[in-house]
C-alpha cells in the first residue's frame, strides 16, 4: 500500500517551481510503475510530463494534476522551510501541499488500493499547469487526442474545498482573456505639444471606454463576467516632457455569455476607436487562454457529488467559481470535474493541508474509483 502523506512529503521536498521539475516527475512514475501503470514521460519544451494508464478497455477514468508549484516568495516569512514536508500540528506544510502534491498522492494511493478494474484508470500529470499552460496538459491533450487516446471522464484534483474537505466541486470555469496595448506617440515638450503626439490620451479613451462597460449580469451557473486593469506604465520620470510610449494591461474572467474571439474583437474595435485623431500607432496584443466551459449536471457529476458526500458527510456545491484549471484543456477530450483539498492556504506563505483530510481525499478518490466502474463499466 502507498502511504499518500509519505508520498505528499516526497513530492513536496522537490522544488519543482514552474518550468523545473526538480525530479517530482520520477516520484511519480515510480510509484505508479510500482502499481502496474505503464508510464509516459511526454516532454514539450522544457516541460515534463506523464500519461499513465493501467488498463486497455473501456471506460478509462482519468485523473489530472500538476506537479509544478509557483515560487515560495519571501522564504524568511515562512515557519519552515518550505520545501522541508514537516508535519507540524496535525498539518503537512510546505509549497504544493494544498495545490496540489497532496492530491496526486492521494489518487495514487487510492489507486494502488483499487487494483485492478473493469476498464482503464489512467493519470495526466503535468508540469506546466502554474506557468504559460503551453507545453503542459494543452499539449499532452493535443497530442493524445491526434493519437486517437480515449478518455470518458476526468477527475481533477485542484484545491476546490473552500472550508472544509468536500463543501466545493467545480463543474465549470469561466474563461479568460489577457490584453495588451500599446500607444506610441512622439516625445517632446510639454510646452509644445504641436510638436508631439502625446499617447496618454489615447490610452485613457481605451482603458475608460472598456472599464465603462458593464460585460453581461452573470450567465447560468456562473457569476457576471469582470475586465480588470492590472497594469498601466508609462515609465517618465520627466515633469516636463510629452513621453513617446503608453501602455496597460488587463485580463477578463467570462462566462458562456462571450468567447474570447468575440472579446478580443471588441477590444480592438475599441482601440480603434480610442486611436481616432491621434497621429501615431495603437496597437493591441490578445491572449485566450482559456474558454469559459460547463460540464453539464448529470450521471458524472451527480457520482462525484454523491461519493464526496458518503465519504466526508458534507454535501458539495457544484460551482463554476474561481480561478482557471487544465480543465479547459481537458474539456476537449471528455467530461471533467474538479475536486480536492481546502486551498485556503494555496500560493501563500506556510501553504499547507491537513494530514486528515488527505487521508480522507484518497478514500474519497478510492470510492469514486469503485463506484464509478459499477456505474460505467456496464
Amino acid at each position: 500500500m502507498i502511504d499518500p502523506v509519505a508520498l505528499a512529503r516526497d513530492l513536496i521536498r522537490r522544488p519543482s517551481v514552474t518550468p523545473a521539475d526538480a525530479g517530482a516527475m520520477d516520484i511519480v512514475e515510480a510509484s505508479l510503475s510500482q502499481i502496474g501503470f505503464r508510464c509516459r514521460r511526454m516532454r514539450f519544451g522544457d516541460i515534463e510530463n506523464l500519461y499513465a494508464r493501467r488498463g486497455a478497455s473501456w471506460p478509462n477514468l482519468c485523473f489530472a494534476g500538476h506537479t509544478d508549484v509557483v515560487p515560495p516568495g519571501d522564504v524568511a516569512a515562512w515557519g519552515r522551510d518550505p520545501f522541508s514536508g514537516e508535519i507540524v500540528d496535525g498539518d503537512l506544510h510546505g509549497r504544493g501541499a494544498a495545490d496540489m502534491k497532496s492530491a496526486i498522492a492521494a489518487f495514487i494511493a487510492a489507486a494502488g488500493e483499487a487494483g485492478e478494474v473493469p476498464g482503464s484508470l489512467s493519470l495526466l500529470i503535468t508540469g506546466d499547469e502554474e506557468g504559460e499552460a503551453e507545453n503542459g496538459t494543452k499539449a499532452v491533450v493535443a497530442a493524445l487526442a491526434a493519437e486517437g487516446e480515449t478518455i470518458d471522464h476526468c477527475l481533477v484534483g485542484e484545491p476546490t474545498s473552500v472550508s472544509r474537505l468536500g463543501d466545493m466541486a467545480k463543474i465549470g470555469r469561466r474563461g479568460s482573456l489577457n490584453a495588451e496595448i500599446v500607444v506610441r506617440g512622439v516625445q517632446g515638450h510639454v510646452a509644445y505639444p504641436d510638436r508631439a503626439a502625446n499617447p496618454t490620451p489615447p490610452l485613457v479613451r481605451f482603458l475608460s471606454a472598456v472599464q465603462g462597460r458593464r460585460l453581461d449580469d452573470g450567465y447560468t451557473g456562473f457569476q457576471p463576467s469582470n475586465l480588470e486593469i492590472t497594469s498601466i506604465d508609462i515609465g517618465n520620470p520627466a515633469t516636463n516632457v510629452i513621453p513617446a510610449e503608453a501602455r496597460a494591461r488587463l485580463n477578463i474572467r467570462f462566462n458562456p455569455a462571450h468567447s474570447g474571439a468575440s472579446l478580443a474583437a471588441w477590444l480592438k474595435s475599441e482601440a480603434e476607436a480610442a486611436r481616432v485623431g491621434f497621429r501615431g500607432e495603437v496597437r493591441l496584443t490578445p491572449k485566450i487562454s482559456g474558454e469559459a466551459f460547463l460540464t453539464e449536471p448529470g450521471e458524472f457529476t451527480s457520482l462525484v457529488a454523491r461519493v464526496v458526500e458518503a465519504e466526508t458527510g458534507v454535501t458539495p456545491e457544484l460551482s463554476t467559481s474561481g480561478g482557471t484549471s487544465d480543465a479547459r484543456f481537458i474539456r476537449n477530450l471528455c467530461p471533467v470535474v474538479e475536486f480536492g483539498l481546502v486551498g485556503q492556504t494555496m500560493h501563500k506563505v506556510d501553504e499547507r493541508a491537513s494530514v486528515a483530510d488527505i487521508a480522507a481525499l484518497a478514500r474519497v478518490y478510492r470510492r469514486l474509483i469503485a463506484d464509478y466502474f459499477a456505474a460505467f463499466s456496464g
